[in-house]
């Protein structure tokens, strides 16, 4: 597989709308999913194309085949620092044992210096070795001004990093009210009003254009050809809805095409090395509740990305050990599971080939964090790296299920919080 790189910047606001089930009012996502690059780049190479898709083709081993090309979510991957625009095209999902100061939460990067941000902080292994010390583990944020810390919460979205430092990414919404047209007589009709949410085109007060950025896995003798699509068609592309209107405007840039470097051997290391030296100082203040095995190595499965998943043939949150080892092949009856923070949540959407809408589909939400352990790392390494670049899950080539195996964040404990 070859990876593109994508830049879209926004000329229009985006009309990427989220309809959950029952509901009249379609509010609008934070980022561009993958299913929507998918449709707009399909829509566009079967408007040029003037001849029907035959199995065989491009368009169907882009789109149809068993093994097609991966769209991957588009995050808000621009950065001002020093009144410098940096573009970030590693924008990762904060894990949701991700925790912050409730009073002043946020990273404490340059561009926070100002505010005061008390820091962010990973509380998964913490919680880990608590429970395994028979332990009650209540974290609170450490500050400079209070001996006892402050009240902590939850802290979400998406982060980058430039330069050893953390800082959060996002893209914010307003609504957009328009009156009705009578058909009849070409003029407003009354009483016909509506409002659509939408994604701003620019940074507020900054005059900066919102900039997302995404992947696309290709297989590699298709690379060449579909990166110089995008390239010749950047400016045709229309994503989201309402475009008849002048929404959804865009301007995708194809970066050079390369390989799949994998990181993983390295990210794996680091978690247990973090883990043992944490487990260890939990020891020594409330004495040892057992040895971790010296044979186990333990990892996680963080989602990048709403998922969908499915065991004997129901809808789930929880990847447990059976599922793993169905998805990835692998037959190894020393895995196991410690913990599982998930929630879910729903989503549909408009299929434009078909004109109709979506399946609503019940997904395990982004930022969900699985602890595991194995006895056997070399038998999973390979599995390890499949699962950061094909996903896991249903409708992986939409940009659902994408994995990361042991966030870099779970190793940023509470007083050390950036």
């Amino acid at each position: 597989m070859k990876k593109i790189n994508l830049e879209i910047k926004a000329l229009s606001p985006l009309a990427i709308g989220r309809q959950k089930p029952g509901g009249n009012i379609s509010e609008a996502e934070t980022f561009i999913p993958g299913s929507v690059i998918r449709g707009a780049v399909a829509g566009q190479i079967l408007k040029e194309a003037n001849q029907q898709i035959e199995e065989g083709d491009d368009f169907h081993k882009l789109f149809l085949s068993e093994n097609p090309a991966l769209f991957k979510n588009a995050y808000p991957g621009n950065l001002k620092i020093d009144d410098i625009d940096i573009i970030k095209n590693d924008v990762r999902v904060l894990p949701t044992t991700v925790l912050s100061s409730k009073r002043k939460s946020g990273f404490k990067s340059q561009e926070a210096e100002e505010t005061g941000n008390n820091g962010v902080f990973d509380t998964l292994i913490d919680r880990f070795c608590a429970e395994n010390h028979s332990q009650i583990y209540h974290p609170n944020c450490p500050t400079e001004k209070t001996m006892y810390g402050e009240r902590v919460d939850n802290f979400s979205g998406f982060y980058a990093e430039h330069n050893d430092e953390y800082y959060s990414t996002s893209a914010k919404t307003r609504l957009l009210t328009r009156v009705g047209i009578n058909r009849r007589r070409a003029t407003s009709e009354e009483r016909v009003l509506y409002s659509i949410e939408v994604l701003n085109e620019s940074k507020e007060q900054k005059n900066q254009p919102v900039i997302y950025t995404s992947t696309i896995l290709v297989p590699d003798d298709l690379g060449d050809s579909l990166h110089t699509f995008i390239h010749n068609h950047q400016d045709n592309f229309r994503l989201g809805g309402a475009s008849s209107r002048g929404l959804g405007k865009v301007k995708i840039t194809a970066k050079k095409q390369s390989d799949i470097n994998s990181n993983v051997d390295n990210q794996i290391n680091q978690f247990n090395q973090k883990l043992r030296i944490r487990w260890n100082e939990w020891g020594n203040i409330f004495g040892n509740a057992s040895e971790l095995p010296s044979n186990r190595i333990y990892f996680t499965i963080d989602l990048q990305a709403d998922a969908i998943l499915t065991e004997n043939w129901r809808r789930t949150t929880v990847i447990s050990e059976t599922m793993l080892q169905q998805v990835t092949g692998v037959n190894d009856s020393s895995l196991q599971i410690y913990t599982a923070y998930s929630s879910y949540d729903y989503r549909s959407g408009w299929n434009a080939a078909w004109g109709l809408m979506k399946d609503v589909e019940l997904v395990t939400n982004r930022g969900s964090v699985y602890l595991f352990s194995t006895e056997n790392k070399d038998l999973w390494l390979k599995a390890w790296k499949d699962l950061e670049v094909y996903g896991i899950g249903d409708r992986t080539s939409e940009g659902f299920g994408q994995v990361q195996i042991c966030n870099e964040f779970h190793n940023i404990f509470r007083e050390d919080a950036k």
